[in-house]
């Protein structure tokens, strides 16, 4: 059985690091920016999602602080449908509700409500501390949901704006180094075409 020659393995050595009589300071600055860039990319990315979460989180919390839920009551019957062309319909119709707080005071105002629903009835509304009906906070998996979402869409902005931040420095070294090029060029050019008998 004939013996298979035994195979050597090479270790991979990046280009741009590696010893080579063509390579340039200019080279090895670049693959660095490239390297740093793609760190920063993954850490800037992570952290501002992580942050915009976090921010987000914690304006939910705040205006979950600054309204309360009341039971009020309809002081008329809701309209069976919601009026037509009002822009953004969420099924509901605006309703005059009444409540009265722990120490007495009654108040009266809007809120929207399911359609068809008779006076007297009692509805759940958000108040704030005017008492004032607001819309309900998002709260819970909801809020949950939209904190992470917004986390979502920050993190790959700021990484894309890292990255190109990075490409355009690794842009503009590439200018320079093509500039330098031509600069050598313009020296070694002529003593080139004189060496290969003015075909070069």
């Amino acid at each position: 059985m004939p013996r298979t020659p035994a195979t050597t393995v090479r270790p991979v050595r990046l280009w741009r690091w590696r010893r080579n009589p063509l390579r340039r300071h200019s080279d090895v600055v670049e693959a660095w920016i490239v390297l740093a860039a793609w760190v920063l990319v993954l850490f800037c990315g992570v952290l501002a999602g992580l942050l915009a979460a976090q921010a987000s989180a914690a304006s939910y919390a705040a205006r979950l602080a600054q309204v309360h839920p009341v039971t009020a009551v309809l002081t008329d019957q809701a309209a069976p449908t919601p009026a037509a062309g009002t822009g953004y319909d969420d099924g509901r119709v605006w309703a005059t509700v009444r409540w009265t707080d722990p120490d007495g005071s009654v108040h009266t105002d809007r809120a929207k409500v399911v359609p068809g629903v008779p006076a007297g009835s009692s509805v759940t509304v958000w108040a704030n501390h005017a008492d004032h009906v607001v819309a309900p906070p998002v709260t819970g998996a909801s809020a949950d949901l939209q904190a992470a979402l917004t986390g979502v869409l920050v993190g790959p902005s700021a990484g894309a704006a890292v990255w190109c931040a990075s490409w355009l420095v690794r842009n503009r070294l590439i200018r320079r180094r093509m500039a330098e090029w031509d600069e050598e060029w313009k020296q070694i050019g002529p003593r080139w075409g004189n060496l290969s008998g003015g075909r070069g």
